[in-house]
C-alpha cells in the first residue's frame, strides 16, 4: 500500500438513515455540523444518509414497488409514430 495518500483524521461519527431512522456508529473522516449522543453516552458528529444498506433493496432483499405499467404507457405516447 503507499504511504501518504490516506488520511490519517479518522475518528468516530454517526450515521443516520433518514429513510428508516436506523443508526450506526463508524470511523470516518467526513465533517458534520451536528451531533447526537449516542448510547454509550458520548456525543459524536451526525452525517444524515438518505440510504443506507439497512434500506437498500439490495441489501434488504425488499424490492420497492414500481410502476412500470405507466412509465411503459408514457414512453409509448412520447415516442409514438405521428400518422
Amino acid at each position: 500500500m503507499k504511504q501518504g495518500i490516506h488520511p490519517e483524521s479518522y475518528r468516530f461519527v454517526v450515521f443516520k438513515d433518514m429513510s428508516n431512522g436506523e443508526t450506526f456508529l463508524s470511523k470516518s473522516t467526513t465533517n458534520s455540523k451536528e451531533t447526537i449522543q449516542w448510547e454509550d453516552g458520548n456525543e459524536y458528529p451526525l452525517v444524515k444518509l438518505e440510504i443506507s444498506n439497512t434500506s437498500h433493496p439490495f441489501y434488504t432483499g425488499k424490492n420497492m414497488l414500481v410502476d412500470t405499467a405507466g412509465r411503459i404507457d408514457k414512453f409509448k405516447k412520447r415516442y409514438a409514430k405521428k400518422d
